[in-house]
């Protein structure tokens, strides 16, 4: 019955939306909803993609598949009320600060660093510190998380290339965020944008 009632409790959800064990209580007592979570499980109607948390597949015309990442992430964070960003390796990529392209999926977690599990991908969720998440889903954040990833050495013409493609404003978020960054990124962020 459990089973059931966990299914059609998440027909209702939007495709790729979480759900935590914590959340379903109210179809039955932990045991029960526990045991009927694993059930359906291994029967391939839901994927276990954390501890305690589940996502429906999504069916397509060619079977059933994982959620694409980045609707995990999304979802994960908005449940979780964490905030959940690309790596710094996959913000240079996007920025063109460097032509290498992460293999493994890395995410930066204002939560506690973690393994998420989508059909055979494993996407890694790193503890990272206040600064890496500033502006968390917004270009200039992108731009911090690059730089973070590039260090001390590059910064400064990795900003100066920054300083060039971006739009002035977006340039303009990421020296005023500079006060919130470590000393070596906020004095390249000062010569770059005063010098």
């Amino acid at each position: 019955m459990t089973t059931e009632q966990i299914l059609t409790y998440m027909a209702r959800l939007p495709e790729g939306a979480p759900v935590s064990a914590k959340s379903l209580l109210h179809l039955g007592s932990r045991a029960a909803i526990d045991q009927a979570l694993s059930r359906l499980t291994e029967r391939g109607q839901l994927i276990r993609v954390g501890r305690g948390v589940y996502m429906r597949p999504v069916a397509s015309r060619f079977g059933t598949r994982a959620p694409s990442v980045e609707q995990a992430v999304e979802a994960l964070a908005t449940q979780k009320g964490e905030i959940i960003v690309s790596s710094g390796a996959a913000a240079a990529n996007a920025l063109g600060l460097t032509t290498q392209v992460p293999v493994r999926s890395v995410y930066l977690t204002s939560g506690r660093s973690r393994k998420m599990h989508l059909g055979k991908q494993v996407v890694e969720l790193r503890h990272a510190p206040r600064w890496q998440l500033a502006l968390a889903n917004r270009p200039a954040g992108e731009a911090v998380r690059a730089l973070a990833w590039l260090g001390p050495e590059k910064a400064e013409a990795a900003l100066a290339t920054l300083r060039r493609k971006m739009p002035p404003g977006v340039f303009g978020e990421l020296v005023a965020v500079a006060p919130q960054l470590p000393t070596w990124l906020a004095q390249s962020v000062g010569k770059v944008a005063y010098g």
